[in-house]
């Protein structure tokens, strides 16, 4: 039996949310048509709400339903360290932690020749122009260990070392529970450059 076409519509856009497949489309559609019409139209109206409130930070890319987002305006940041992202969600990703205190600055891409993304396509005059203020002090590169990762923070540390400022990479390596034995050669080479002593 086929689903009703608009049922079937609403499973269609469910499908192309990431990790979404067919059957949890289908189940959470279902789902809500089961919880009534008010359920439909309570999520169709926090989406939209959403889509016209929820935007970018004018200072660092997070995102935000205000012109700067509540990190860039938290005067108990530290002003000193500046994390560079490639998308706004990475910021998502470190505040859940609770443990970075300085402020970001996404990127909105990274550099990659087989895209056809070039360091022009990123916001990197914007990050130049961050720098201007002067109290930046330390500059880490947050981006994925990928070849395009790996291509932007090789470009982004030759410029940002010619300005003079220290620029660091958070490290690399084995995630907990992880066997050495099916590690590849990069992230085994990364867990080696980003050990730490330890402390008893």
């Amino acid at each position: 039996m086929n689903l009703p076409a608009p049922l079937q519509a609403v499973v269609d856009a469910l499908q192309k949310l990431p990790g979404v497949g067919a059957k949890s489309a289908q189940r959470m559609a279902l789902h809500l048509l089961k919880e009534g019409p008010q359920a439909m139209e309570h999520l169709g109206s926090l989406l939209t709400q959403a889509a016209h409130r929820v935007g970018f930070c004018e200072r660092c890319g997070a995102f935000t339903d205000q012109p700067v987002c509540s990190i860039c305006q938290d005067s108990k940041r530290d002003p000193a360290v500046l994390v560079v992202v490639a998308e706004a969600s990475n910021v998502l990703s470190f505040e859940r932690l609770g443990q970075f205190r300085g402020r970001y600055f996404v990127l909105g891409g990274l550099i990659s020749p087989l895209h056809g993304v070039g360091p022009d396509q990123l916001k990197i005059r914007e990050l130049l122009k961050r720098l201007e203020d002067h109290e930046i002090q330390e500059i880490v590169l947050a981006l994925n260990p990928t070849m395009d990762g790996e291509a932007t923070a090789a470009w982004l540390a030759r410029v940002l070392e010619s300005l003079g400022l220290k620029v660091t990479r958070i490290g690399m390596g084995l995630p907990m529970g992880s066997d050495l034995e099916y590690a590849d050669d990069l992230t085994l080479s990364r867990a080696m450059e980003g050990r730490r002593l330890i402390k008893s």
